[in-house]
């Protein structure tokens, strides 16, 4: 079983400047919730207890959000407003969270490198909460579904989508071949392909379980695209020494990192999700 999920959260998140100037993006509220914690919610689903987050200066508020706030939960003890505080409590009660700080920005492959201490050596799973994924209508969140397939496969895999071909320059796009339904074996990926280069229109979105060794491949990774350490670029590698692949999941992906997918996701959570 995977008992870990890692939270890279070190980004400035610079697309909702101003508001991002003093509070995380990951703690930016879809409706009544924090981004993050609707992460925690789907890898807790997916068995795991261990929340591994990689954090950067002025994200304080992150740890503080997963932790008691005597002041508060004194001043409404007993009142109706107490009942909207069940659903972080359970999360403080079934999972752990620890943290560590990446002191430079330079990529997420270096950020799940930054993780390595928190995780150790075993299979885990990696969340970019600014991906907001729900189930709509599939039995499962995507993690569940990505941890069935890797106790399975016990290999790394990716989570991918398929966008128009006027956006594959925003993503790390999969080249695959079919094993079994909505499952690739990944022949290629490229990082932010040139438009009209990407080898498909398959966009690796915000979720992954990766195995250890990815670790020693990240050590080793030149910087790639922009200048940092590209995840897609180590994932490449694993794929040709081994094998990775790559799942279209079932549910609904909202792109929060950006403001139509935030609007589009607190309108999608307010109608269908939103509890008073």
């Amino acid at each position: 079983m995977i008992k870990k999920c890692l939270f890279p959260a070190a980004g400035y998140g610079t697309r909702f400047l101003p508001a991002t100037k003093s509070m995380p993006k990951e703690m930016m509220p879809i409706v009544n919730k924090p981004l993050i914690e609707f992460g925690v919610d789907e890898a807790l689903e997916a068995g795991m207890t261990g929340m591994c987050i990689v954090t950067g200066r002025g994200k304080h508020s992150l740890s503080d959000h997963f932790d008691i706030n005597y002041e508060l939960e004194h001043q409404i003890s007993g009142t109706p407003k107490e009942d909207k505080l069940q659903d972080i409590r359970a999360i403080m009660e079934q999972a752990s969270f620890t943290y560590i700080r990446q002191r430079q920005m330079k990529g997420l492959g270096h950020a799940i490198l930054t993780g390595q201490q928190l995780i150790g050596d075993e299979a885990f799973a990696v969340v970019l909460a600014d991906d907001l994924c729900v189930k709509d209508g599939a039995e499962q969140g995507v993690l569940s579904q990505m941890v069935a397939l890797y106790e399975k496969h016990k290999c790394s895999i990716v989570a991918v989508e398929e966008v128009p071909e006027n956006e594959t320059h925003k993503y790390g796009v999969i080249k695959g071949s079919l094993i079994e339904d909505n499952l690739y074996r990944v022949d290629d990926m490229v990082e932010k392909p040139e438009p009209g280069t990407a080898p498909s229109n398959m966009a690796i979105i915000g979720r992954y379980i990766l195995t250890p060794d990815i670790f020693e491949i990240l050590k080793n990774t030149a910087p790639g695209k922009g200048g940092e350490i590209q995840i897609t670029d180590a994932l490449l590698e694993q794929a040709q020494k081994g094998r990775v692949l790559a799942y279209k999941f079932k549910g609904k992906r909202f792109d929060c990192g950006s403001v139509p997918g935030f609007i589009e996701a607190t309108n999608y959570v307010y109608e269908n999700l939103y509890r008073e």
